[in-house]
C-alpha cells in the first residue's frame, strides 16, 4: 500500500509541531501577594502566598490548579460576638488560563485567568489560636497580568487577580456571613518544563 505524498507530508508537519510544542507544557509557580479587601468592613490589608502547577493543553490556553494561604488582620470593627478576630482563608485554586504574546521578540505576554476557589474561612484570636472554621466552599477568581521570560524555562509573571467568597461563621449562638471580596496583587515566579 502506497501512501499518498500530501498525506505524509501533512501527519509528518503535525508530529514535528506537536514534538516541538509538546516542550515546557507543564509549569509550577510560586506566587506571593498582598491582599486588599473590598467588601468587609474592619479587615485590613494582608498577604499571602500560592502555589499551583498548569498544564497548557493547546498553544494559548491551559488548566491550573494548586493551594493557597492569605491572612487578613482586623481592626476594632470586625466584630462577632463582642470580640475581634484575624481571618485566614486557605484552600484549593483551579480554573484557566489564556496567554498571548505581546513581543514575541521579547518574551512577552499577556495573560488572562478564571476559575474557582474551594476554600475555608478561620477566625483568629490575638494568640493565634483558631477560634472558629467555616468549612469549605466554592468561591470564584478572574485575574489579568503578564508572563515575562527571564530564562530558559523561567518566567517572572506580574498579575492582578479579584477573588470572592462567602462563607458562614459560628462563635456560640451567633451566625456571621463572612463576604471576602479582595483584590490580590502578586509577582508569580515559574518554573517551565
Amino acid at each position: 500500500m502506497k501512501i499518498p505524498m500530501f498525506t505524509f507530508v501533512y501527519f509528518a508537519s503535525l508530529f514535528i509541531y506537536t514534538s516541538t510544542y509538546s516542550q515546557e507544557n507543564w509549569s509550577m509557580e510560586f506566587r506571593p501577594g498582598v491582599n486588599f479587601p473590598i467588601s468587609e468592613e474592619g479587615i485590613e490589608t494582608g498577604f499571602g502566598f500560592e502555589l499551583s502547577v498548569s498544564y497548557s493543553f493547546m498553544p494559548h490556553l491551559g488548566a491550573y490548579a494548586g493551594w493557597g494561604w492569605n491572612q487578613f488582620p482586623s481592626d476594632e470593627n470586625f466584630i462577632i460576638s463582642g470580640k475581634t478576630y484575624d481571618l485566614e482563608e486557605t484552600g484549593y485554586i483551579f480554573g484557566l488560563q489564556f496567554f498571548h504574546p505581546l513581543l514575541y521578540s521579547f518574551g512577552l505576554s499577556y495573560l488572562v485567568k478564571v476559575g474557582g476557589i474551594y476554600n475555608h474561612v478561620e477566625l483568629e484570636n490575638s494568640n493565634g489560636d483558631i477560634i472558629e472554621d467555616s468549612g469549605h466552599g466554592l468561591g470564584w477568581e478572574a485575574g489579568v497580568g503578564l508572563a515575562i521570560e527571564v530564562g530558559r524555562g523561567w518566567d517572572i509573571r506580574p498579575r492582578i487577580d479579584y477573588r470572592s467568597l462567602t462563607r458562614k461563621i459560628e462563635i456560640e449562638t451567633t451566625s456571621t456571613d463572612i463576604k471576602l471580596n479582595y483584590i490580590k496583587a502578586g509577582v508569580g515566579i515559574v518554573k517551565k518544563f
